[in-house]
């Protein structure tokens, strides 16, 4: 299939190319998530010297008896002193070893407004979800949660990361409890999130390959959507509101994005040859689904070139109800607006319910 109606429009948002034949990807991935974080995300200062989990509450009873349901406690210790936070595993009971997910959200609930337990167990699927401000707080404060451990007070420089690659810090952490879980399968491991924790989810699987699907949902600018030349939301916009979500070298970018050395179809690729999932909403204009969409055709020249299929679409822009699942990036458009909903989680679950 010839694109072109597609790839005029990305000339027009002056897209550059990812990847050339002239090192092997494993080098030029390298080079991407390093220029990621150095620009965008920042890097994690320190590393924990030690990892342990406990569990504190469990119930056999949760969804009338079909899923197990634990909650944990993680503990990182590190060099300045420890940091635990809480997350909830819900495991179908049924005998075997379950495909997953790794859920970064709002709230500590279970079931939640973003999370129809039951029903993802009834599919198959474990949940293990944890509250993002039991990590650290959504705000500029440095001195509380995982912020307050890993600085110790003292002064962040430009390229330390900011809250985004803390939670995504975090999801790599639930993740290896499940790696200590016999019911568990860690061949079929998704990390997802919803807006902001989309950003987060999308960072978590380019840095940790041990997530095997990646799951972005409405999650917009510095998250799945092109930054040039978007609509909605900006540089400018999110980082003078959030910007101790970032490192500090992302300011230069604002009102900038021209000068920027890659752009966000990058990190999508840089989960190559894993699969990630792209969903965006119609009425979800601050987010942009055009530019989601688009990233998903710039980031489907990896893919292609490592003899996988990619992105897999008609050559158009996408209309309320598509739904793209043939290929390594998954992609849907439904009605409505920015939200995490039962639709979303059906087509997740259904996409990775295909044989690779």
């Amino acid at each position: 299939m010839v694109i072109v109606v597609l790839k005029e429009l990305l000339n027009n948002r002056n897209i550059m190319p990812i990847w050339n034949n002239h090192v092997e990807w494993i080098g030029r991935k390298k080079e991407i998530i390093h220029m990621l974080c150095e620009e965008e995300y920042g890097f994690f200062p320190l590393q924990a010297v030690d990892l342990s989990f406990e569990v504190v509450e469990e119930s056999n009873s949760f969804c009338a008896g079909k899923v197990a349901l634990k909650k944990v406690m993680a503990t990182a210790k590190f060099e300045h002193g420890n940091f635990s936070f809480p997350f909830y595993a819900a495991i179908p009971q049924k005998a075997g070893k379950h495909p997953f997910f790794v859920l970064a959200n709002f709230r500590d609930h279970v079931p939640d407004q973003y999370l129809p337990s039951e029903e993802v167990g009834d599919h198959g699927f474990g949940v293990l979800s944890f509250c993002y401000k039991d990590v650290s707080s959504d705000n500029n404060d440095w001195s509380n949660g995982l912020a307050g451990t890993i600085y110790n007070n003292h002064e962040r420089c430009k390229a330390n990361c900011g809250k985004i690659a803390m939670w995504a810090w975090a999801a790599s952490r639930v993740l290896d409890y499940a790696y200590t879980q016999s019911n568990l399968d860690v061949s079929n491991a998704a990390v997802i999130g919803h807006s902001r924790l989309g950003k987060t989810a999308l960072l978590a699987g380019a840095l940790d390959e041990r997530f095997t699907c990646v799951i972005s949902n409405n999650s917009g600018c510095s998250g799945a959507a092109i930054s040039r030349n978007k609509n909605g939301e900006t540089i400018e916009n999110i980082y003078n509101k959030f910007p101790y979500w970032f490192c500090d070298n992302y300011e230069k970018y604002k009102n900038n994005e021209g000068k920027l050395p890659f752009d966000q179809h990058f990190l999508l690729a840089a989960i190559a040859p894993r699969k990630v999932y792209v969903a965006s909403a119609v009425q979800d204009l601050w987010a942009d689904p055009e530019s989601e969409y688009l990233s998903c055709v710039a980031a489907s020249e990896v893919y292609e070139k490592l003899g996988l299929p990619g992105f897999v679409h008609p050559d158009r822009l996408p209309q309320a109800g598509d739904v793209f699942h043939a290929g390594h990036i998954g992609y849907h458009l439904r009605s409505g607006g920015h939200y995490l909903s039962r639709e979303d989680w059906l087509h997740f679950i259904h996409y990775l319910q295909q044989k690779a």
